[in-house]
């Protein structure tokens, strides 16, 4: 078979480019090392789904089943109520928590005292760098029946209970606790984005007798709609991967009729049930809704706005 001019030109340019920009590659190694170990390698692993897995005879040797444990998610007691929970708390994540440093991002933009400016995010970031541990007892604190929250509501006839006990009340604590520990971070990529729009714009909107309101929605969303429809992507595409971590560490049985979502399900039967097969279905099933999501807000993104990831 013979090689076409157009690949022998990519195959030079390729090379060319490589020699070029040898320590730029260099310095692409670890990144690219660390997604082949720790992100490729271990979709090996899926293989468990269709397996029986046995751990002392191996993934290879273990019995084939198909989609059984599938079959056993899906007809489960617990499939209608992991999946509806975590169905709601990803769309009240995605409708409050997302917009949440956008509206930081363009408050921050309109402050005119750098110092001041300085200080408001520093105190919005903070949050993001406290462990996670620590976060979540402080959630507990503030919600139990002793707790802050419990005794700013007894001054208006607060009952006292403890919050984390009434499943009526975890989605909007995980949400609240969501928005206060990582919108300040999130607002930087958003910060960034402003700082870029041409300057110009905003002289000759003030030219046409534009006020800072009509600015913002004239010049300063429009300049960062791109970067706002990119990231929305990448959320739409991590839309169901839930932190179990978080969940774990706040959710109990009293509430686990809102509380428990597939992430968690996964952990208390794979790690603590020891069921490998069943709990690797389940997340392989969580791990397709992602993907189906992403190539769907992809396509529906391209065709709307024009801005995609491909």
């Amino acid at each position: 078979m013979q090689t076409t001019p157009k690949k022998i030109s990519l195959r030079k340019y390729f090379l060319k480019d490589l020699l070029r920009n040898k320590l730029l590659y260099v310095m692409m190694l670890p990144a690219l090392a660390y997604y082949f170990i720790f992100q490729y390698g271990p979709m090996y692993g899926a293989l468990i789904a269709f397996k029986d897995y046995t751990p002392s005879v191996g993934i290879w040797k273990s019995e084939w089943v198909g989609f059984v444990h599938f079959k056993d998610f899906f007809e489960g007691f617990y499939f209608g109520r992991t999946f509806k929970n975590t169905m709601m708390i990803s769309l009240y994540t995605l409708v409050f928590e997302f917009p949440a440093p956008i509206i930081l991002a363009l408050l921050i933009n309109e402050l005119r005292s750098k110092r001041f400016k300085g200080f408001v995010q520093s105190v919005t970031y903070m949050p993001y760098f406290i462990s996670l541990i620590v976060i979540c007892g402080i959630v507990k604190d503030f919600t139990n029946s002793g707790g802050l929250i419990n005794n700013m509501l007894g001054y208006f006839g607060g009952n006292g209970n403890a919050m984390l006990q009434n499943p009526d009340f975890f989605r909007s604590i995980y949400i609240s606790s969501e928005i206060w520990q990582r919108f300040g971070w999130e607002s930087i990529i958003y910060i960034a984005a402003l700082s870029a729009i041409d300057q110009e714009q905003y002289e000759a909107a003030k030219i046409d007798g534009a006020g800072r309101w009509r600015q913002m929605f004239s010049v300063t969303i429009p300049g960062i709609l791109p970067t706002i429809m990119i990231l929305l992507i990448l959320r739409m595409g991590n839309l169901f991967n839930i932190g179990f971590e978080k969940i774990i560490l706040l959710y109990n049985p009293a509430i686990y009729d809102t509380a428990d979502v597939i992430s968690s399900y996964v952990y208390r039967k794979g790690l603590l049930e020891f069921d490998w097969s069943f709990s690797t279905a389940v997340g392989l099933f969580n791990s397709m809704i992602n993907l189906v999501l992403l190539i769907t807000a992809n396509y529906v993104s391209r065709r709307v706005s024009e801005n995609s990831l491909w």
